[in-house]
């Protein structure tokens, strides 16, 4: 070898159902977050009460999606080793939960109007929403950004860092969803508690 000689550099391209799946999730993100911000943009400031208790599930929520890119895997590679057909099923899947999970989100604040708030608050003449996607789930959003986790972690994240993010993530809903409903029973009473008893929390039944 001479002296002028470079040392042999060996590049590791990457895979490109897992560039595409992320790239396409990230686009989801965008819109995601476009959504958020329309929907405080367009809510009312004042509230008639407020929990704070919600802001520590908003900060779990946000380490859970946090780890999944932290602890990113490198070069776009496969989630777990499969064959290519499993890798393009499992990508597809990805992209596609994203994709329903902003429209949901955006389904959800559309409906939610000058209500929408990123904490647990009730305002003047709060209205209990029962239509549209809270007549599916009564948390919507929430489930559009347990959505968003999966996708992401399908997309971006160690697999072994992944039920992690999802643990940080449920426990992060319970908090907010317990804070807020606490709130919404205090103010519409046994008319919430009907809607409680026909209409699941997050997980939408499969059969009624």
């Amino acid at each position: 070898m001479h002296g002028k000689d470079l040392p042999i550099q060996f590049v590791i391209s990457p895979d490109r159902t897992a560039e595409f799946a992320f790239i396409a999730v990230m686009f989801c993100w965008l819109a995601f977050a476009a959504i958020a911000m329309i929907g405080s943009r367009d809510a009312v400031r004042s509230d008639a009460k407020r929990d704070m208790k919600s802001h520590a599930g908003f900060f779990l929520q946000g380490v859970g999606y946090a780890v999944c890119y932290i602890f990113a895997r490198p070069y776009f590679s496969q989630f777990i080793p499969m064959p290519k057909v499993a890798e393009e099923i499992l990508a597809a899947f990805a992209v596609a939960i994203a994709t329903v999970s902003v429209w949901f989100c955006y389904s959800a604040a559309r409906t939610l109007g000058k209500q929408w708030a990123l904490v647990a608050r009730v305002i003047e003449g709060h209205e209990l929403v029962t239509q549209g996607p809270y007549s599916i789930v009564r948390n919507p959003i929430y489930l559009a950004m347990l959505g968003m986790l999966i996708a992401s972690g399908l997309t971006a994240a160690r697999w072994q860092i992944f039920p992690v993010a999802v643990a940080l993530l449920l426990l992060g809903t319970d908090i907010r969803i317990c804070s807020e409903e606490k709130l919404l029973r205090e103010t519409f009473g046994a008319k919430f508690d009907e809607y409680a008893r026909r209409v699941p929390a997050v997980y939408p039944r499969i059969v009624s």
